[in-house]
């Protein structure tokens, strides 16, 4: 496509050779214009040769800076990435051919070269590509035709320096046709660099020669050695990226799916078409001559468009070469790109569908190209052995073999003569312990569609399908080839609908698809007794009478997202998938009742007071049965557990623990009624305390004189070390579990006492990740903080300089004698993109002893503090106080009571207590969120670049 509004290119004043292409697809900057105006400068400062250097820099900028804006404008209108960033490289063409005119005719003249002064000026990497991202460097390939002329240093030397000063990003490298050869001979990179190169300018015999030499000695015959190389380039940057496809904060280069992805894969074509004489260079031309089918085609085509757009756009609004889709970037690209909020669906999560939707598409078109690949005997089958076990043997199920050690299907119909083998064949790959043929996987993809209704309600069909979750070794894998295929999305039609979907939070670092499979995972781990934080699960699941109930609602637990309440609305899906898969009522209204109360367990472990006999009580209540309360354990360990990396720790595990046993002991014998779980916990309390008493010989006084909450809330060693430090006053230690430190704190209670010591603890920036505070019968407390960074790591870990510094800072709160601390919130980038409804629940019901007051809104350093504060300053004593962080948001409860020591008269006071949380909650909180895109203005040449 050209651009007719473009001014038309003709001949060049100077002689120098340039490469003509179809890469050059948008020609906006006037060379022969540019070129008269270096002529104009050179003439006019004839003799002050820094006068001449500065007028050039200028006139060379200036139309850069004119080809940028011209890019960046189109792209707001519309015009996809792939083309600007073509558009891009060809601005840099004229600019830098035109630079280079300038230095060679003008400051460097050779009227004779001799044969030492030849040079070709080459683009390579991207830029050879011909696609240029807006701030991404520029590499180029200065060629000489054997040693070092000071002529070509000097040309070199003078286009470098103009380079950096108008602010480009220049990589670079001068070298002779030689050392070309003999460096890519053992550098991977520096081979796929000069397969990707471009001729600009100079000497283009000299770049012939280089690339003819290149192509006979590194490229022909060549081709197994280089895409080896290339995949486990590619596996070694998946793993260091995580090797996950879909974090909902991808690296949209060097990610698992992204642009790196489409590139390997454009590269191993490349590179078998240059050593069979191919002449492609486009994107689009190599691909076409690639072996892939038109559909194939299209797919990657309109994968690296998509993607390039969305790079080309991070780049204009950050200024800087960023790669990371981050949360707050996020809303101004999806608005951008056009995509609006529909329904309970926001805008930006709609665009993050479609990028994980193109990412998918990336690692399918990567399957495709590997099966190919192999068959034309370019990918030894030594290399796949080295990954899955190699099978030699026959498979006895019909329409199924072995192909280089993996599942393959023996006749390309079979999906279509009998749908329900497309079950079948993941359930083969399980039990043998392999791998599918990229074939098959590719064949299952197209062969969707025989999956209907009539299948669906198939008996054989839906036994196979239950058999891919239950009876697997490895349920998770199995799901993920299904997804892959989208054999799961079909035939699960409620899952479909969460596929590639994500939430637009900081809490959750997976798409709920993902999300999903990985929750499903922990389900068998928890049935091996591979899960760390619920012992004796293997015991658990032994326990239970409906397996396939538990796997069934994990699968299903989050198809109510996006629909509106999420456990009302997934009552709903989940009902309808039990119904269309034939169980009966009983096993449907299990189902559904886990699903639509899938987060209460949760909710209630860490937001309420679970040494009081009303919350255990409530809770008994809404479960019911002790077969309910185990499947909901489990259900909840998993599910919090595939939130993301660190979420899950033993601090959880032991709140979900104590629930657990609190409930159970008070649905034994029908004992759940207030009187009885008071009566439950109380025992428990007691035989904490004499165990520990017997452990140690004596306790503290303090210690016996804590209330039963206290003695329920710990763990036996935590007892003990709380016993060996009450004397100190405060103490510190790092957690088993490394999920922070524990900051231990005894002494007299006082109004006001929590939040002095919130407040030394904030001033010193360690974040607060949870908070129990207990009270003795003699007046003295017992607060226990666990502690953290800004990252979610150890406060101080290791560092006894600032622990010590902690301890007396904490100290001095304690004695009353600590100033009133200056917090400041800092909002980072990623937080200021969400927009967080504050919101203050007061209620009286939840507990016969104190006020319940339940706090949500943004998570920031100083909000604790606020809170506990405000609630000093209502001169309200804090019983009990549980804090809660789901990434942008906090979530805090306290167990509040008056200076008297009575629940708070709602009546009299709920209105002006709510009202001075609220003013809390909403300090510095931001009108709306925050994007780099709030802070974008019309710059200047030099303000841009």
């Amino acid at each position: 496509m050209t651009d007719k509004s473009a001014p038309t290119l003709v001949e060049k004043p100077f002689t120098a050779r340039r490469a003509p292409g179809p890469w050059r697809l948008h020609r906006i900057v006037d060379g022969r214009a540019l070129r008269v105006k270096l002529t104009s400068a050179a003439e006019q400062h004839a003799g002050d040769a820094t006068a001449m250097r500065a007028s050039a820099l200028d006139h060379l900028h200036a139309a850069m800076f004119r080809g940028r804006m011209i890019a960046q404008e189109r792209l707001q209108q519309g015009a996809d990435g792939l083309d600007t960033a073509r558009l891009l490289a060809s601005v840099m063409d004229e600019v830098l051919h035109a630079l280079y005119d300038f230095v060679t005719t003008h400051v460097f003249r050779a009227r004779n070269p001799t044969e030492g002064e030849r040079l070709s000026v080459i683009a390579t990497g991207g830029y050879g590509r011909g696609v240029l991202a807006p701030s991404s460097d520029i590499d180029l390939l200065f060629l000489r035709p054997y040693k070092a002329s000071p002529h070509a240093e000097s040309v070199i030397e003078y286009m470098l320096y103009i380079l950096w000063d108008m602010g480009l990003k220049v990589g670079h490298a001068f070298r002779t046709p030689d050392e070309c050869v003999k460096l890519s001979k053992d550098d991977v990179t520096i081979k796929t660099s000069i397969l990707d190169s471009r001729f600009l300018f100079g000497d283009e015999d000299l770049a012939k020669e280089m690339i003819t030499q290149f192509t006979k000695e590194n490229i022909v015959g060549q081709d197994a050695q280089f895409i080896a190389d290339k995949l486990e380039e590619r596996d070694n940057r998946h793993t260091r990226q995580g090797d996950q496809r879909f974090v909902v904060e991808p690296n949209i280069k060097e990610g698992k799916g992204g642009l790196r992805d489409l590139q390997t894969l454009y590269w191993l074509v490349k590179h078998i078409r240059h050593g069979a004489g191919g002449k492609e260079h486009t994107l689009e031309d190599v691909m076409q001559a690639g072996g892939l089918t038109e559909h194939e085609v299209a797919a990657f085509i309109r994968a690296a468009r998509f993607m390039w757009t969305v790079r080309c756009h991070l780049h204009y609004i950050t200024g800087r070469s960023e790669e990371r889709l981050s949360f707050d970037l996020q809303p101004e690209i999806a608005a951008r790109l056009g995509y609006r909020d529909r329904g309970d669906q926001l805008g930006v999560e709609r665009f993050m569908k479609r990028y994980f939707v193109a990412a998918k598409d990336v690692g399918s078109l990567t399957r495709i190209l590997a099966a190919k690949l192999e068959s034309a005997n370019k990918v030894s089958a030594e290399r796949w052995r080295k990954i899955i076990p190699w099978r030699s043997k026959s498979l006895a199920d019909e329409g199924f073999d072995f192909d280089g050690g993996r599942i393959a299907i023996t006749d390309e119909k079979l999906f279509k003569k009998n749908p329900a083998d497309l079950l079948r064949l993941f359930i083969i790959a399980d039990r043998e312990g392999t791998d599918i043929h990229p074939d098959a996987m590719t064949t299952a993809s197209r062969s969707v569609k025989v999956i209907t209704n009539e299948i669906r309600e198939d008996d054989e069909a839906r036994a196979l399908f239950l058999s891919t979750i239950l009876d697997t070794q490895s349920p998770g894998r199995v799901l993920r080839w299904m997804n892959e295929t989208e054999v799961l999305g079909r035939f699960l039609p409620e899952f479909g609908g969460i596929v590639a979907q994500t939430q637009f939070n900081m809490y959750h670092h997976f798409t709920v698809d993902e999300h999903t499979i990985l929750a499903v995972e922990g389900i068998a781990r928890l049935e091996r007794g591979e899960f760390e934080g619920v012992p004796r699960s293997e015991e658990l699941f032994g326990l239970i009478e409906n397996r396939r109930a538990l796997y069934l609602a994990m699968l299903l637990h989050d198809t109510g997202k996006g629909h509106g309440d999420q456990q009302v609305e997934g009552m709903k899906t989940s009902r309808a998938a039990a119904e269309r898969l034939g169980l009966d009522e009983a096993e449907t209204e299990l189902i559904s009742w886990l699903v639509g109360n899938h987060l209460e367990m949760s909710e209630t472990a860490q937001k309420r007071d679970i040494a009081d006999p009303r919350t255990i009580a409530q809770f008994a209540q809404l479960v019911g049965s002790l077969e309910r309360l185990r499947l909901l354990y489990l259900l909840t360990a998993a599910d919090i557990n595939a939130v993301g990396p660190g979420v899950w720790n033993a601090w959880k595990g032991q709140l979900l623990s104590e629930l657990y046993h609190a409930t159970a002991a008070a649905l034994r014998g029908d004992r759940s009624d207030e009187a009885s779980v008071s009566n439950q916990l109380a025992d428990r309390a007691e035989k904490r305390r004499i165990e520990l008493m017997d452990r140690l010989g004596n306790i503290p006084k303090v210690l016996v004189e804590m209330e039963d909450a206290y003695w329920t809330g710990f763990e036996s060693s935590e007892h003990e070390w709380h016993a060996a430090v009450v004397g100190e006053g405060v103490a510190t230690r790092m957690r088993e579990d490394g999920a922070g430190v524990s900051l231990f704190v005894t002494g007299a209670d006082r109004i006001g006492l929590f939040a002095d010591l919130v407040g030394a603890i904030s001033s010193l920036g360690a974040d607060i990740a949870s908070a129990q505070v207990f009270t003795s019968t003699g007046g003295d407390v017992i607060d226990v903080f666990i502690l953290q960074d800004r990252d979610g790591k150890a406060y101080a870990a290791g560092e006894e300089r600032r622990l010590k510094l902690l301890r007396e800072r904490v100290q001095t709160a304690l004695a009353g004698e600590a100033p009133t601390p200056e917090l400041k919130t800092k909002l980072n980038r990623r937080a200021a993109a969400f927009l967080v409804q504050p919101s203050v629940q007061i209620r009286n019901d939840l507990s016969t002893e104190y006020t319940v007051i339940d706090i949500a809104g943004r998570d920031r350093s100083a909000l604790l503090y606020d809170i506990a504060r405000a609630l000093a300053e209502e001169n309200l004593s804090i019983s009990s106080a549980h804090i809660g962080s789901y990434g942008e948001r906090v979530f805090n409860a306290f167990y509040v009571k008056t200076d008297t020591g009575e629940q708070v008269d709602l009546d009299a006071r709920k209105e002006s207590l709510r009202d001075r949380l609220l003013a809390a909650l909403g300090r510095d909180e931001p009108d709306g969120p925050k994007t780099p895109a709030h802070k974008l203005k019309r710059a200047s040449a030099a303000d841009s670049f």
